[in-house]
């Protein structure tokens, strides 16, 4: 037998999600004989006829059963001769697109369920990019419903191309696409005679086959550390699961982010001496030296793990509220939980399109790029390239609920990405931000820039000029120095905007794109700035900062209890 598969049906309302599972456990005879009969007595007062309805082995809740309609995840077990299955049926309802998240977070695969009758549907792309976003890779889309069109294969086909072009947009390796009828069982758990013109495997048998094992595997050890177990003052061991390679007694690990280096002295798997233990396995590793690692730090061996304290990540929102750039969550990262604050929304994806929008809050079951800063330094990386590392989700530090699931786009805050410009003019856009607010948050005593609603201002717009934590005058020049450009205000108005190359210094006051006020009062050292910032690529460093710019002229940092 090959190894456990976990796998999630999704798709719009009424495909037929919970009938196709329900009829694979049927079909193949996976149920007690009490469930038969309740079934059987159930379906007599349906909706079908008096046939059998599938569908009630997994819709369990009343609420469900009355509107027709899967409304939580139903966890199903069962085991076949050739595999064991766990499988999540989710809501198709975008209401409960939150539901349907949490389903694919534990997947290796997602069967997607289309309408024969209807084709490609808006909720099917969201789906699609929901399972995509929590690292699902493998996919299949089952065309339901053939018995509809009369198992008419050009209808077939013409969705067929439809999923390719989706394939196509989001990227998605592993796609298998098949024809089935999940409440006339073709090809459900057996080769239908009404599609003989499908060659390929029937449902179940395809799933009992194949191979979700990850091609390219993470490079090198790590292991998150869920627990220090210290039975006695003789014994210090440190727990985990091994998200990736394997480790063997007198290997030598380097412990982050405290960065110090120990050899394994012993390993325990359960209360077993081992010699090496790999990927997947719950282990205790004893080192050779006392070394400072507790509850979320990681071991590692043979790979480059960043530590950072700020990210980008693509988050789902799950919560009734909004999430306001500025709020602070516990964010679970791996093992380890911290205060951090999300602050700055850079864009919205639009699930049904991918188009990306411009952003100042996130309601329920909306995506969205977001910056975050954490409290302290911890081990993080891209999802792409440690998915251990890679997930988090932020946790209401009032109601300790969950509000948002997603994955780490770039293990520092990622501002070439960002959508919002302050500045904009035809095709001049300034992204620099000199509205951001400058908190020292007394609970975490951490600085924390809160970018504002990001708005846009072009030529003619007034300007505020005075926030909580920035004064500026009513005339002066902003020069953002990545992007090239040049804004004039005069009387609180923007009067241009131009390129770098276009502009003249008046001897008005000069603003850098962050409110700081640039060291300049005459042309001749105009005239050096930016010859110096050409000659750095208009990517200048600290020691030119240092040298040309101070903080507290316009700017002040406001003291915070705390930042909500």
């Amino acid at each position: 037998m090959i190894g456990l598969l976990k796998f999630i049906t999704c798709g719009s309302v009424d495909d037929g999600k919970s009938t196709l599972i329900g009829h694979i456990l049927y079909d193949s005879k996976l149920l007690y004989t009490d469930q038969e009969e309740a079934l059987e007595l159930d379906s007599k007062v349906g909706s079908r006829g008096g046939k059998i309805d599938y569908s009630l082995l997994l819709d369990g809740l009343m609420a469900e059963r009355e509107q027709g309609i899967t409304i939580d995840v139903a966890y199903r077990y069962f085991t076949t001769e050739k595999r064991s299955f766990i499988v999540a049926d989710t809501p198709g309802h975008e209401e409960y697109t939150r539901n349907m998240a949490v389903g694919a977070s534990f997947a290796d695969l997602a069967v997607i369920l289309i309408d024969a009758s209807q084709g490609v549907l808006v909720q099917t792309r969201r789906h699609a990019r929901i399972c995509a976003l929590m690292g699902i890779r493998h996919f299949v889309f089952a065309v339901n419903k053939m018995d509809l069109v009369k198992y008419d294969q050009e209808t077939f086909r013409k969705i067929e191309e439809q999923i390719k072009e989706l394939q196509e947009e989001l990227s998605l390796a592993n796609v298998k696409i098949i024809p089935v009828s999940a409440t006339e069982g073709d090809n459900v758990t057996t080769k239908s005679d009404n599609i003989p013109w499908y060659t390929g495997e029937p449902l179940l048998e395809y799933l009992e086959t194949v191979d979700v094992r990850e091609k390219s595997e993470e490079e090198g050890f790590y292991m998150p550390v869920q627990r220090v177990c210290r039975p006695n003052h003789t014994f210090r061991g440190f727990q985990g699961q091994i998200e990736s390679g394997q480790i063997s007694v007198g290997d030598e690990i380097v412990t982050l982010p405290s960065k110090e280096h120990a050899k394994v002295k012993s390993l325990l798997i359960g209360d077993k001496d081992a010699q090496t233990a790999e990927k997947g396995r719950p282990v205790t590793i004893q080192l050779d030296r006392e070394v400072d690692v507790s509850r979320g730090c990681v071991l590692a061996n043979k790979t480059e793990l960043p530590v950072s304290k700020s990210f980008t990540a693509t988050v789902l929102w799950m919560d009734d509220g909004e999430l306001l750039p500025g709020k602070e969550y516990f964010v679970k990262i791996g093992t380890k939980e911290i205060p951090g604050i999300v602050t700055n929304i850079q864009y919205k994806i639009d699930v049904n399109t991918g188009e990306y929008i411009p952003a100042n809050n996130l309601r329920k079951n909306e995506i969205a790029v977001c910056d975050v800063i954490l409290q302290e330094e911890i081990v993080l990386d891209e999802f792409d390239d440690h998915k251990a590392l890679g997930e988090l989700i932020l946790i209401d530090r009032i109601t300790n609920m969950t509000s948002a699931c997603g994955v780490i786009k770039n293990s520092e805050v990622d501002e070439e990405t960002d959508l919002k410009c302050v500045f904009a003019h035809g095709k001049l856009k300034a992204n620099g931000d000199i509205f951001e607010e400058f908190y020292y948050n007394m609970e975490s005593m951490t600085v924390t820039k809160i970018k504002p609603s990001g708005k846009s201002y072009t030529i003619g717009d007034e300007i505020p000029v005075e926030g909580e934590s920035y004064q500026y005058p009513d005339y002066f020049d902003v020069i953002v120095f990545r992007d090239k450009v040049a804004v004039q205000i005069r009387d609180r108005k923007v009067s241009a905007i131009l390129p770098i190359e276009e502009y003249e210094y008046k001897g008005l006051p000069l603003i850098n794109g962050r409110g700081f006020k640039i060291l300049v009062d005459s042309k001749e050292k105009a005239d050096k700035l930016f010859a110096e910032l050409k000659e750095q690529g208009y990517k200048p460093g600290s020691e030119f900062f240092n040298r040309w710019l101070q903080f507290e002229a316009y700017r002040k940092i406001v003291f915070r209890d705390s930042i909500y």
